[in-house]
């Protein structure tokens, strides 16, 4: 079975996440959505509210599992037998940083990271401008998903 990972902190899920987690769900047998859990960041959505609204945005998606995971990205793969990262690339800012994760990554455990550019609809969209977009009062429709919209309408109230 090929299987994958998507990680991230997902705070909260775009379309543009979205995007590169349905891609690869055509090119592996299995796709876990690995959210990052991570004690000294403050988020806007609790981890548990961001796998209800990954699971609720993958549902159609019948070869998607979402969990999470603390601690090192190698270790929770070798720990599921998962041998490749899938990573979405927005700019070259992004392939600098995450070019060096994947080597690191490579080098601890032989995990190997699949880069997949983003697809240009989506290739300014970053959690963190939604979250400015949205907490501003601007209209985020078509940038994540709808129940998203309705948990920002909720929470930024």
């Amino acid at each position: 079975m090929r299987r994958c990972v998507c990680p991230g902190s997902f705070d909260p899920v775009t379309n543009g996440h979205l995007d590169v987690i349905e891609r690869a769900s055509r090119l592996y047998d299995e796709v876990t959505v690995g959210v990052l859990v991570n004690a000294t960041k403050t988020s806007l959505f609790e981890v548990g509210e961001r796998i209800e609204m990954l699971r609720e945005a993958t549902a159609d998606l019948g070869n998607v599992v979402v969990d999470s995971f603390e601690g090192l990205l190698v270790d929770y793969c070798r720990d599921r037998d998962i041998p490749v990262v899938v990573k979405g690339l927005r700019a070259v800012s992004d392939f600098d940083y995450e070019l060096q994760m994947s080597q690191m990554n490579n080098r601890l455990t032989g995990l190997e990271t699949l880069f997949v550019a983003t697809n240009p609809e989506y290739s300014f969209l970053s959690s963190s401008l939604v979250k400015d977009v949205a907490k501003w009062g601007g209209d985020v429709t078509g940038l994540v998903p709808e129940p998203v919209r309705l948990r920002f309408a909720t929470r930024l109230q």
